[in-house]
């Protein structure tokens, strides 16, 4: 008996968003192995281009360039330079994010605000558009927005972030919806409490920490690399008949 090739992403171009750490790196990693020639980036060229070596250095296929998707200008730029070089995208993975706010809502700053909206919400969708663009050109493909258990159930004093995590599900339905003409599947990884950076705040802080670990069913934090394999599915010939779809990978939390 064969093995399934249902996961291969060979021959594939993939970007993944927010790749130079965490849920991102893990991502870009995993989706290399099984194939794809992935597009790492983030804000920092440096970070990217770390995580792009280890992927080639593993024998993998990679390229690192650096894109804000907070800055409209700065996305026009990477699909401009995606087009040249590759002249097609099958797989866009959005995970580039940021929550700049720790605090009651009452407290919200404008600024956080403005910046929260602009790279969760505008970000991603100007991303997705870009890059539905591409893959209607070339007869279709797979976007993977990574949104957060938030959006369903907002997190304490993550007010702002959890209402853009809300825009992102609803955002995913959107696409899915008005893109499936053109074979593009559009589907959201719902990530539970997973040990990065970004989630540092909560990982870091023991009350906080004891608090969400009774919550969760496993009774523990994920590690980036349990992301991974659901976005492999997502992005794979595995979910070929899933589209609008918000996969919950959080250790039972919203069960």
């Amino acid at each position: 008996m064969s093995k399934t090739h249902l996961f291969d992403l060979d021959g594939k171009i993939a970007f993944v968003s927010g790749a130079s750490r965490g849920i991102g790196e893990a991502i870009a990693k995993l989706l290399a192995q099984q194939g794809a020639h992935v597009i790492v980036s983030s804000r920092k060229l440096e970070g990217c281009q770390g995580v792009a070596d280890a992927i080639i250095a593993e024998g993998g296929k990679a390229t690192a360039i650096a894109c804000h998707i907070g800055e409209m200008e700065q996305i026009s730029n990477v699909f401009a330079q995606i087009r040249e070089q590759f002249g097609r995208l099958d797989i866009l993975v959005n995970n580039a994010a940021t929550n700049p706010q720790f605090c009651n809502v009452l407290d919200t700053d404008l600024s956080a605000f403005q910046k929260t909206v602009d790279v969760n919400i505008r970000g991603y969708f100007f991303m997705s558009i870009e890059a539905g663009k591409l893959m209607r050109e070339h007869g279709g493909g797979s976007i993977i927005n990574v949104a957060s258990i938030n959006g369903i159930s907002p997190g304490i004093f993550q007010g702002i972030y959890s209402v853009t995590k809300a825009a992102v599900i609803n955002m995913t339905k959107v696409f899915a919806k008005e893109c499936a003409q053109f074979g593009i599947r559009c589907n959201a990884l719902l990530p539970g409490l997973t040990d990065t950076k970004f989630a540092s705040a909560l990982v870091k802080n023991d009350a906080i920490l004891n608090t969400a670990l009774a919550q969760i069913p496993l009774k523990r934090v994920a590690d980036p690399s349990e992301m991974a394999g659901a976005v492999l599915y997502l992005a794979s010939d595995a979910s070929s008949y899933t589209t609008g779809v918000s996969l919950n990978v959080d250790g039972g939390f919203l069960s």
